[in-house]
């Protein structure tokens, strides 16, 4: 055996360095969001990365208005609703396509939140997964709304909780209070997840127990994005101002960071502030977190306890052709 032969360190995992993007978008308006975040890959690419995460629902920003408002029937709450449909993204589509250029052009991975439409006029609160080559690799539609978020959004189904293929290894996510879905985040560690993008309007030191959780119990990255968004980034027509006074000036207040697979934290928390959270992760610690833990692996009991996933997609109308 020659020494080049004793030296073959086998297969390698990437390693990389990744992302959270946290930054508020251009409220309300979807083209003038993707001209903000095509700019931030470019930021996120001279930063060294080949992987950016975005918040949920980023394009063209969270919700906010349904913490202070749910009256039936509302003028002013309908009208904010067709704006926001307006501004909404297809899947695939123009928004995307833009999106899908600056990937390949600053060869970095994008997971980008947003408001996916429907031609039936219901909105879903999705995830957009991004390779570096451009290649849409797909989407996750969030599973449940959580609480006021059903006035705007509808449930998604099985058939997009997904674990992607990409140059940066086996990628999934889910949004926001998913992560305190079990079977969904089991789901994703037995499709083989890797790198988790998690995805908030705020990363509180709650939520980011769930994600810690993740990256622990899964043995993966967790790459969580929260948007800094404040009350004087509402557009100064924004219908609903008033019924908002109410609420603390600063709606959503980041807490973006990156999770190892022991749980601990490799960047951030960081609140307060728009910016990017960077840190370098190396696929080659999974494994050998897993000789002690895999959940899906040497750790299961498959003859006591299974899951099954319903892939298919939900339709309300299915026409014999």
């Amino acid at each position: 055996m020659n020494s080049d032969e004793v030296q073959n360190p086998g297969d390698r995992l990437p390693s990389y360095r990744v992302a959270a993007v946290q930054a508020a978008p251009v409220f309300m308006n979807r083209d003038a969001t993707v001209d903000k975040a095509i700019g931030l890959i470019g930021e996120v690419a001279a930063g060294g990365a080949s992987l950016a995460v975005f918040p949920e629902t980023w394009i063209p920003g969270y919700p906010v208005w349904t913490n202070a408002d749910s009256r039936w029937n509302y003028g002013p709450a309908k009208r904010i609703y067709g704006e926001l449909y307006r501004n909404s993204v297809d899947i695939p589509g123009p928004a995307v396509d833009r999106l899908c250029q600056a990937a390949r052009e600053h060869n970095v991975a994008v997971v980008m939140g947003v408001h996916e439409r429907t031609t039936s006029g219901t909105l879903y609160n999705s995830m957009v997964f991004i390779d570096r080559n451009g290649t849409l690799l797909g989407k996750h539609r969030k599973l449940v709304p959580t609480y006021h978020e059903r006035m705007v959004w509808g449930r998604g189904d099985g058939s997009t909780l997904s674990v992607f293929d990409s140059s940066l290894g086996r990628i999934g996510g889910l949004v926001c209070w998913e992560h305190w879905m079990p079977l969904a985040r089991y789901a994703l560690y037995a499709a083989g997840e890797q790198v988790h993008a998690a995805v908030w309007p705020t990363a509180t030191e709650t939520f980011l127990l769930s994600c810690r959780t993740m990256a622990f119990e899964g043995r993966m990255f967790v790459v969580a994005a929260g948007s800094y968004f404040t009350q004087e980034m509402l557009p100064p027509d924004f219908e609903l101002r008033e019924e908002m006074r109410n609420l603390p000036q600063k709606l959503c207040l980041g807490g973006s960071a990156i999770i190892g697979p022991d749980g601990r934290f490799i960047a951030g928390p960081v609140y307060d502030c728009e910016t990017i959270v960077y840190g370098d992760i190396d696929l080659n610690r999974l494994p050998e977190e897993k000789m002690m833990l895999d959940n899906v692996g040497h750790y299961a009991r498959p003859d006591v306890f299974s899951l099954h996933v319903n892939r298919q997609p939900m339709e309300a109308a299915s026409f014999d052709e």
